[in-house]
């Protein structure tokens, strides 16, 4: 199987190089911003010998699947490129507006497109686990707290993961997330609303991603906490559901499909 890189070159980029080769699958290049600044025969260490594209359109004559982690304004492009080559789509690229998510579900009825906000096995857990816990503790007796921690160069607040286990609390619940979402508390705010997810976003350092979902009663408190400690396991879990997707029926597929866990 013939995998793609879109942004090749950056921190998770030069990450799933190596995580393609230790896979065994065949790297067939990737995209970078910086071609006009390189040449290569000059990369060196995993970079090394890999071949590299302008766009997304190269990349796709070459690739059986295409692993996305760039940038929310190249969404649109990429997966209109993809689909018009069928070709899979692994996109971890966070913080989608409605008119990027609603291209994401048209592309999916083209190809197979495996999304995650985060590819760790552990936060698919989590949120099935947020999931089943939203649905059991009543939202009347247990107010539900997200709390996010990542590095100061994150652009996004709150992330995409914490913005995903939170879906799967108001899934559980069987409300829409954006009717009863709180963040941002500043000031005299009031008094908290009655069936509130709030959320509260920590930058700092180089944290690399953690994520404590809190749900609180009047009589007990049970707390889920996820902490990501390098960022490889991201690579490792979008190669794992390359490595999936391939050879799927197109559709809109997340970590929970990759990981083989039954649906609720």
């Amino acid at each position: 199987m013939r995998i793609g890189i879109a942004g090749v070159t950056g921190r998770v980029g030069r990450l799933l190089v190596e995580e393609v080769r230790t896979a065994g699958c065949t790297l067939s290049g990737g995209t970078t911003r910086q071609l006009g600044q390189m040449k290569e025969s000059s990369l060196s260490g995993s970079l090394s010998g890999v071949p590299l594209f302008a766009d997304m359109a190269e990349l796709a004559t070459v690739s059986d699947v295409v692993i996305d982690f760039t940038h929310v304004d190249t969404v649109i492009t990429h997966g209109q490129i993809l689909a018009k080559h069928g070709i899979a789509w692994v996109l971890g690229t966070t913080g989608l507006a409605e008119t990027q998510q609603k291209v994401l579900r048209s592309v999916s009825e083209q190809i197979a497109v495996v999304y995650a906000p985060n590819f760790s096995p552990g936060v698919a857990l989590v949120r099935r686990l947020a999931l089943m816990m939203g649905r059991a503790l009543p939202a009347d007796s247990y107010d539900a707290e997200i709390i996010e921690r990542h590095h100061r160069q994150k652009v996004d607040a709150p992330s995409g993961t914490a913005l995903a286990i939170g879906e799967s609390v108001a899934q559980g619940r069987g409300v829409v997330l954006s009717d009863v979402r709180e963040s941002g508390r500043d000031g005299h705010c009031g008094a908290r609303r009655d069936g509130a997810i709030g959320f509260s976003a920590v930058r700092g350092g180089q944290i690399v991603g953690e994520h404590e979902l809190v749900f609180t009663s009047a009589e007990e408190e049970i707390t889920l906490i996820h902490k990501a400690f390098d960022r490889r396991v991201f690579a490792t879990g979008a190669v794992r559901a390359a490595c999936w997707v391939q050879g799927h029926t197109p559709g809109l597929y997340g970590m929970e499909d990759v990981l083989g866990l039954p649906p609720l």
